[in-house]
């Protein structure tokens, strides 16, 4: 799975974790170097509180576009680290073998 914006790759790895229908990227698969930390928190009844990331591409942020549980909670620790990206502000695809 490929996340990006206009052609930049933030991120890229085959195996995310699906949850809710986002799929979670691992910290390692990140393009680093697009990620500016937002002030931005949201609470999830049972992830626990999100943090979001900006994400700066070609001179233009995409403010909050990536999300991740730097502490979640037992039941999403499978996701802890975890960054997933909003569909409307990112385009996905999916990898495939020949």
């Amino acid at each position: 799975m490929k996340a990006t914006v206009n052609g930049t790759v933030l991120a890229q790895s085959d195996a995310t974790a699906v949850v809710e229908g986002n799929h979670y990227f691992p910290p390692s698969s990140l393009n680093k170097d697009v990620f500016k930390p937002s002030n931005t928190t949201t609470r999830c009844p049972w992830k626990g509180t999100a943090n979001y990331y900006d994400v700066e591409v070609d001179g233009n942020t995409v403010k909050d576009a990536a999300w991740y549980y730097p502490n979640a909670s037992d039941k999403a620790k499978h996701i802890e680290g975890y960054v997933a990206f909003y569909k409307v502000r990112s385009t996905f695809t999916e990898r495939t073998s020949h």
